[in-house]
């Protein structure tokens, strides 16, 4: 059962509260920290791969191979890692906030937000009415 109108115009009320309030809390609950978790994994993913190579270089002087080969599947990993985390950062032009080419995909994430929060409403009413 979708919220009344009442209701729909309660939440947004809220959420136009929670954005004056606290816009960096509210951008961290819209998922906006995508670009900062992005390129922290990949500076993570940087920083294993030179582990990797510090392993298999150190494979190499101790004539450990087992040693090599960690060193070398660290470096894949981490190579994998970089790319794809390099990959799915936005750009740096790029706005995330409602204006930016990605707001059709917000709103839709928003709606499924919207959606389960009504789920939840409805099964707490439901609960308490039985």
């Amino acid at each position: 059962m979708p919220l009344s109108e009442h209701e729909q115009r309660m939440l947004e009320q809220m959420e136009r509260a929670l954005y004056a309030e606290d816009p960096k809390f509210a951008t961290a609950l819209e998922g906006s920290g995508l670009r900062t978790y992005t390129r922290r994994r990949v500076y993570q993913a940087v920083a294993g791969f030179l582990v990797g190579i510090a392993l298999l270089m150190a494979g190499m002087i101790f004539t450990q191979i087992w040693l090599g080969v960690v060193g070398f599947l660290v470096m894949l990993g981490c190579a994998v890692l970089a790319v794809t985390g390099w990959r799915k950062a936005p750009k740096a032009g790029e706005r995330q906030g409602r204006g930016g080419p990605s707001a059709g995909r917000q709103h839709r994430q928003r709606r499924s937000m919207m959606n389960r929060i009504e789920e939840r409403w409805q099964r707490r009413r439901d609960e308490q009415g039985h």
